[in-house]
């Protein structure tokens, strides 16, 4: 690699790889989705499970992305490539595909993902507001506000084009200037600000049944299970070549397999936090305005949770702080998302990152304007519906969230746990996972039976039930 390439690549520090692949597993969907689904499933047995699911398909195929990506210095595509003609794989080529599905779904993900974070960075100064000049909104008028938000196209994009720019300008400064030395910064806060909302949740009459709800053990039931399995499987970013284009960036002397423990930890930690602040929210409002609320749907995180936070002791304060937390944890993977993009162009077509990261952005923020202006601004992408999807596929929004969280990302990291469990050598593997490990990975013939059988088979119960009309979107 010419001294140019490498740095135009860039390479992580041992602590940077470590903020910055975790900051791309917590996003959204540890704070808002994982109390959601655990919330509608129970809670305790349903965490549990969720548990194991991490240990047993998320873990397994996080560190076989990281090993490909180091392995081979490269981005998905050209990872894939390097290795399937090293290991001399028949038609080896054709591997290339994998990669470019893993670009290809970071690329639509990114494109409505951003659109939903840029509401938060809206309502983070609603609350802001709210905070200096009182709140005395009630149901009905915040769920009348939020509809007539989404119904302005003026504030959809440019909110969209909010969040794309500051993506854009971190991802632009590269590898160490930019998303390092921004995850270093927002991670840290973002453990800061969670802690501090838990510790002020014990003050709320709600937290002792928000504990216990989440930790109990109760019945367990198939849906659950497969939900947890979806949703380990999505948190961790896997499926879309994050983890290989940022394993990319890992030195020689670092243990993968340790540093995927710290990040799995660190990904179910948050969210756990999390579901202890919201249920402590939730459990402290009378059973009747609960059901009426947190079961309805998942937008009452701007409907709905506003109300609740002025009710509560410092609400001015927790308000904003509750919504700039959401919004850090949205950045730290919008960045990711745009690298593995980013980073294709840099390897393969050899731009330089500059040129990357603009031309990227700009397309990416092209492409988002039709989602964001299908949840309201325009009626036809907002009532957009392809045959054969579900109910709740409708809209250009949900069309494609539902064919990347569904389809692209299982099937991305079903052709990953194949290729590192099938296709590459145990010996090779085994080597790269040991690499700055000092000394042998024990747990190597652990990880290689998960992710030659488990894995495998719990994806294709995920794609089974997809196809029998379920939707993890």
């Amino acid at each position: 690699m010419s001294e140019q390439k490498s740095a135009e690549r860039g390479t992580f520090g041992r602590m940077g790889f470590i903020l910055a692949a975790a900051g791309s597993a917590i996003g959204l969907g540890n704070i808002w989705k994982f109390p959601y689904i655990a919330y509608a499933n129970d809670g305790g047995s349903f965490v549990l499970i969720y548990l194991a699911a991490i240990l047993l398909v998320g873990a397994p195929i996080m560190l076989a992305e990281t090993l490909i990506g180091r392995r081979t210095q490269q981005s998905p595509v050209g990872a894939f490539l390097r290795l399937a003609i090293e290991e001399k794989v028949p038609g080896g080529r054709r591997w290339g595909w994998l990669g470019g599905l893993g670009v290809f779904a970071g690329l639509a993900i990114l494109s409505y993902y951003a659109v939903v974070a840029g509401w938060v960075v809206y309502y983070f100064l609603h609350c802001l507001r709210w905070s200096f000049q009182g709140f005395s909104g009630d149901a009905t008028s915040l769920v009348t506000e939020f509809q007539g938000f989404l119904a302005n196209p003026g504030l959809q994009i440019g909110f969209h084009g909010l969040f794309m720019t500051i993506t854009v300008l971190i991802v632009i400064l590269g590898v160490k200037a930019g998303i390092e030395r921004t995850t270093k910064f927002l991670m840290p806060v973002l453990l800061v600000i969670l802690l501090a909302m838990v510790l002020n949740s014990m003050r709320s009459p709600g937290f002792g049944d928000a504990i216990s709800f989440l930790f109990h053990v109760g019945p367990i039931h198939a849906s659950g299970v497969l939900e947890a399995l979806g949703h380990a499987f999505f948190t961790l970013s896997l499926g879309m070549g994050a983890m290989i284009t940022y394993g990319s960036y890992v030195s020689r002397g670092q243990s993968i397999p340790r540093a995927g423990g710290v990040i799995c930890l660190l990904d179910t930690l948050i969210a756990l936090m999390a579901a202890v602040v919201m249920f402590s929210i939730i459990f402290s409002v009378p059973l009747a305005e609960r059901a009426g609320t947190f079961g309805r749907s998942s937008t009452i995180l701007f409907t709905t949770l506003p109300r609740m936070f002025y009710d509560l002791p410092a609400g001015t304060l927790i308000a904003p702080v509750f919504y700039l937390l959401v919004a850090f944890a949205a950045l730290t993977s919008t960045i990711s998302l745009l690298e593995v993009v980013v980073a294709y162009f840099i390897d393969v077509r050899e731009w330089s990152r500059r040129k990357a990261s603009l031309v990227v952005g700009a397309i990416i923020f092209l492409a988002g304007i039709p989602s964001a202006l299908s949840v309201g601004a325009v009626g036809k992408l907002t009532h957009f519906q392809l045959p054969g999807l579900p109910e709740g596929a409708q809209g250009f929004f949900g069309t494609v969230d539902y064919l990347a969280t569904n389809w692209l990302l299982p099937v991305g990291g079903l052709g990953i746990a194949l290729f590192a469990g099938w296709v590459l050598s145990s010996k090779l593997t085994r080597e790269e996972l040991e690499e700055g490990h000092g000394g042998r990975f024990s747990l190597f013939p652990v990880w290689r039976f998960l992710v030659r059988y488990v894995c495998p088979v719990a994806i294709l119960w995920i794609l089974w039930e997809v196809l029998n009309g379920r939707s993890f979107a």
